[in-house]
């Protein structure tokens, strides 16, 4: 995907935000990091056609994003889960909402529930399920939706530390085993070092990229990275231009 110089107001004309560049290439993991208000899930919904920009061009693809598509998914704060539907129905949905589900969909969602530690649940009601085991049926169903572009907006940020180290390890697998471009945005910098290629950080309002920062660490990924000082020599970095962004953003106004 590619974005040149977008841009959105909202009414009111309150900046959200002000000239984005950015590329991202097929398989590639992108963390976007920032302080709140910055502008990093408005810039997500303008990707995924949600929302229109105010100015620039959004490209997946090569073609011009105008509206969703299929080949884009998102998966939102909150699991966004139909309460009415059970865990493989929600999974099943996005499917059903393009044509009919075929007994070869049906095998597919249940591996994928399967491959998310959701075996034994499929027929369970969102209301039957933790907070984690919710955010793992939209992770299924994300999988199941077959978009090789990944938006996250901090899927793991309403649940306990230790779920979402859970829920990061499957995330990782993900990655690794499917070719998928991924954004994701999130407010835990450990997190982001440990999933990401690459860390861009948002300067406040009127958000725009503040910094580029490569992760250079070995492929796959382990929690037991976090200890090491590569780890946190990036994680140290990265806190450095969040602070240094918020500071020169408050000397200028």
């Amino acid at each position: 995907m590619r974005l040149r110089e977008v841009c959105k107001k909202f009414d009111g004309g309150i900046d959200a935000i002000g000239g984005v560049n950015l590329s991202v290439a097929p398989e590639e993991f992108v963390s976007i990091v920032g302080s709140s208000g910055c502008g990093k899930s408005t810039l997500l919904r303008i990707i995924a056609g949600l929302v229109p920009s105010t100015g620039g061009t959004v490209e997946v693809h090569g073609e011009p994003v105008m509206a969703p598509r299929r080949d884009v998914g998102m998966m939102f704060q909150r699991p966004a889960l139909l309460a009415w539907k059970t865990s493989l129905e929600n999974v099943l949905l996005p499917l059903r909402m393009r044509r009919t589900v075929q007994v070869s969909d049906l095998e597919d969602a249940l591996r994928l529930l399967d491959l998310f530690h959701l075996g034994g649940f499929e027929h369970h009601f969102p209301r039957q399920l933790s907070g984690g085991m919710q955010q793992r049926v939209a992770l299924a169903r994300l999988m199941m939706t077959g978009a090789d572009v990944r938006l996250l907006d901090e899927p793991f940020g309403a649940v306990d530390e230790l779920t979402r180290e859970l829920l990061n390890l499957e995330l990782l697998k993900i990655h690794d085993r499917t070719a998928s471009a991924t954004i994701f945005v999130t407010h835990n910098i450990s997190e982001a070092v440990l999933l990401s290629d690459r860390i861009l950080v948002m300067s406040p309002r009127p958000g725009m990229i503040a910094a580029d920062i490569p992760v250079p660490l070995e492929r796959p990924r382990s929690p037991e990275m976090a200890y090491s000082t590569a780890f946190q020599k990036i994680a140290l970095k990265v806190r450095y231009h969040i602070q240094l962004s918020q500071s020169e953003r408050g000397m200028t106004g």
